[in-house]
């Protein structure tokens, strides 16, 4: 069986990439020219590189090929300016899906990876509930708007696809919650909100046991929500890093919204002065000012068959071992 992977070089798709050369799939890593190679040294692995910003190059890219499935994880999570979100998620995928489509690709399954994030913030009185496929996707950042709009134009084509929505995603080679690590080890932890904030989390090699899954089992333009199972408070991520790390001497600052919408437009202002992307803009101050991050896991777990492998705590001390083994921390 022959697998493409887009987004390949980055955090989830290198594990995909792992994992398909262990299943023993003919595995091809779709990359661009400036697309680092450190987590694809695997002799095994086929590199090929895509232009996803357009559908007439990837036909000559892919038109010596025959997939069986492809895995779309290729995307961004922050970007300069908002239109970059569309043009890479959004029509990024429109592209990839046309030239298939074009070249007549005998597809099995092709894997979409979405988000929660789509799904913005709903559900929000207290006590909080499960947020369900059933319910309206009203996206609050530009990013899981990119993200919707690319589900919903994937709903008018007639390839066998489906949709995974994980939710905060984490594990070794991850930057974003990184950050959370170097700044706890510098003695400073930053939370955001005084209401109470029900937060899931997904250990990286769960979402690549459900991608397997949904290859070989996923129902046709069906969505499933992806977390471990569990719901934490906010304090609960920070805690366990600080476990692992040593119980060094911090400072938890807990900051009001107001101050956390200064601080982003501050971010996004200097960015756009700098021409340099930060993780403190206004899709951020969104996503931390969320309170409801369930999620209903529950047809992962009955048409799939997923069953999340790995809790917060364990997922912690993996990942921080890793940052630590591999010089991060």
């Amino acid at each position: 069986m022959k697998i493409l992977v887009t987004g390949a070089s980055g955090f989830i798709g290198s594990f995909i990439v792992e994992e398909a050369l262990k299943r023993g799939f003919d595995t091809w890593a779709a990359v661009r020219k400036s697309s680092s190679r450190a987590f694809l040294q695997d002799e095994r692995i086929h590199l090929i590189e895509l232009n996803l910003s357009s559908e007439e190059q990837l036909k000559q890219q892919l038109r010596d090929h025959q997939f069986d499935y492809v895995v779309h994880a290729a995307g961004v999570t922050k970007c300069l300016h908002k239109e970059d979100f569309y043009r890479i998620n959004t029509e990024g995928t429109k592209n990839l899906v046309r030239a298939l489509t074009a070249l007549q690709m005998p597809l099995r399954r092709f894997v979409y990876i979405s988000s929660l994030s789509i799904m913005g913030a709903i559900r929000e009185e207290q006590p909080y509930q499960e947020i369900r496929e059933s319910d309206e996707a009203q996206p609050n950042t530009a990013y899981g708007l990119s993200k919707l709009k690319a589900e919903q134009w994937l709903d008018t084509q007639s390839i066998p696809y489906v949709i995974l929505r994980p939710t905060g995603v984490y594990g070794p080679r991850e930057r974003d919650y990184f950050m959370m690590a170097k700044s706890i080890q510098s003695h400073i932890d930053f939370a955001v909100g005084f209401r109470q904030q029900d937060i899931t989390f997904v250990y990286v090699t769960d979402v690549v046991q459900a991608v397997f899954l949904a290859m070989e089992k996923g129902q046709t333009g069906r969505r499933y929500f992806l977390s471990d199972g569990e719901v934490y408070q906010s304090t609960t991520f920070s805690d366990l890093i600080h476990r692992e790390l040593g119980n060094p001497w911090w400072i938890r600052i807990t900051a009001p919204l107001w101050l956390l919408r200064i601080i982003t437009f501050c971010g996004e202002y200097i960015a756009h002065l700098t021409g340099k992307v930060t993780a403190l803009n206004n899709d951020k101050y969104n996503i931390m000012r969320q309170r409801n991050w369930r999620c209903d896991i529950e047809p992962a777990r009955q048409e799939l068959g997923y069953q999340p492998q790995v809790k917060l705590e364990e997922g912690v001390r993996r990942s921080i071992q890793w940052y630590k083994e591999n010089g991060w921390l």
